[in-house]
């Protein structure tokens, strides 16, 4: 096996007491690892001196690199760090890794082997069998990481990865050389989705390797809401540049929106009850969406159900719909009952939306094509 030049890039912003440990860690790793391994920090010119420290490690350490930087978001110091690795590095693998000791410096050895086995691409991925993450954490936490992560998998269309957001990764230069880094348009943690989906489109060998999280003991976390927004709106971007099927169904959607807003209005005009009226307009525009979805959105996917079991599985995932849509409209016109019905009817379409998108697109239209000879 031929010796590759193996960059680990630590971006670090306010990281003092954490640098030092982590790179005198991943000297313990470098003397059994099988690689020529360096270690990159790409410092967002932190305030605390994170570079002061870094300094006093070259001089002891030759294979430790600091660049500078204005801080920009995560994502542009990883491009800085991965464009300087391969072009001042002259890098042949880096690897993505906190630099809090969130991911053990022991597992990058492993995550090296399924690299050097054909992979293109490894995920230290806390979602896979083995993998883990803190037992400490509180329900909202877990509910912002498995959510970010659903977000990536079922919104930005990178189904067959389990941790998507995961930033432990092992990636090869070839891989990297072929990606145009402006084109990504992000600068926050939304890069490791756009990073990931565009190896994934480039027809990348990803493997998933488990690690188990952990929790920082010093320092504090460095996500803020502008990077969740960012995060949200960079996987619904991704899906409209990359899905024909997500744009037509976007299409059926705001079709169904017109065809519901104007049956309710229909409805109370003719003195109908607006309880009565919201599920009946509701389901006429599922039924709607799910015709031209039918016939058009879904029609060159190839479906061994028959017809009738198809619209069983419609009627199931209307039902569904329909309940979360008129609980929604309910709930609403009890705590705002001064508002306007169509306002409360307009915000409940929104969960019935994407209900009926994923329901619909991965079991009632899923894609199962005849097996090949």
């Amino acid at each position: 096996m031929a010796t590759l030049k193996v960059v680990v890039i630590l971006p670090t912003y306010n990281e003092r007491d954490n640098i030092g440990r982590m790179i005198e860690a991943l000297q313990v790793q470098a003397r059994e690892f099988p690689h020529d391994m360096h270690i990159l920090v790409v410092d967002d010119d932190s305030p605390d001196a994170t570079a002061e420290v870094v300094q006093a490690k070259q001089a002891m350490h030759p294979n430790v690199h600091l660049l500078m930087g204005k801080k920009a978001g995560l994502g542009a110091a990883y491009i800085r760090g991965m464009i300087h690795a391969m072009d001042e590095l002259h890098a042949d693998v880096v690897f993505e890794m906190d630099a809090d000791f969130s991911h053990k410096p022991e597992d990058v050895p492993r995550l090296m082997a399924v690299l050097d086995g054909g992979a293109d691409f490894v995920i230290g991925s806390r979602y896979v069998k083995g993998g883990s993450i803190p037992k400490e954490w509180g329900v909202l936490r877990r509910m912002n990481s498995l959510g970010g992560n659903i977000v990536a998998r079922y919104v930005a269309g990178i189904y067959k990865i389990r941790d998507c957001t995961a930033g432990f990764r092992a990636i090869k230069t070839t891989l990297l050389r072929k990606v145009a880094f402006d084109d990504l348009r992000v600068q926050g943690y939304a890069f490791q989705v756009a990073l990931l989906h565009k190896a994934v489109s480039l027809g990348a060998v990803i493997k998933e390797v488990p690690v188990d999280f952990v929790d920082r003991t010093k320092g504090e976390s460095k996500l803020g809401i502008s990077d969740i927004i960012e995060f949200i709106l960079n996987a619904w971007w991704i899906r409209l540049h990359s899905s024909k099927t997500f744009i037509k169904f976007a299409i059926v959607g705001l079709a169904g929106v017109v065809v519901n807003l104007g049956v309710f209005t229909l409805l109370l005009q003719a003195n109908v009850n607006k309880y009565i009226a919201s599920p009946i307009s509701i389901e006429i525009s599922i039924i709607t969406n799910f015709l031209l979805n039918n016939y058009w959105t879904f029609r060159w996917r190839k479906s061994q159900d028959h017809i009738r079991v198809k619209g069983l599985k419609f009627n199931m995932v209307s039902l569904i719909s329909l309940g979360v849509s008129y609980s929604t409209f309910v709930v609403l016109s009890i705590l705002f009952p001064e508002a306007s019905p169509e306002i409360h009817q307009l915000v409940g379409i929104a969960p019935a939306m994407f209900i009926n998108y994923f329901l619909n697109s991965y079991w009632t239209f899923k894609n199962t094509p005849a097996p090949k000879d």
